[in-house]
């Protein structure tokens, strides 16, 4: 199963605003994705889960999926600054 780390880029961490933009891509994918963080791991395609992790700016998180594009596209959102 592909899997990438990557760390956080939201100056917000991983709460709101960049959560619901990580689901909502994560809900158009053909493939379930899903993060990892602090030994939780959840759905990427909900916004409410990815906030429960508490991860932070400059955290590291796991991407997971079963399509590595499918992966990298939800690692290049959780690595940019969504808050901006």
């Amino acid at each position: 199963m592909p899997s990438k780390s990557v760390v956080v880029g939201s100056s917000v961490g991983l709460h709101a605003r960049p959560a619901s933009l990580i689901a909502e891509a994560a809900g158009e994918l053909d493939d379930d994705v899903t993060l990892a963080f602090g030994g939780k791991q959840v759905d990427a395609g909900s916004a409410l889960l990815i906030m429960t992790l508490g991860a932070k700016q400059g955290d590291t998180v796991e991407v997971e999926g079963e399509n590595a594009d499918d992966v990298d596209t939800i690692a290049a959102l959780v690595e940019k600054d969504l808050d901006a």
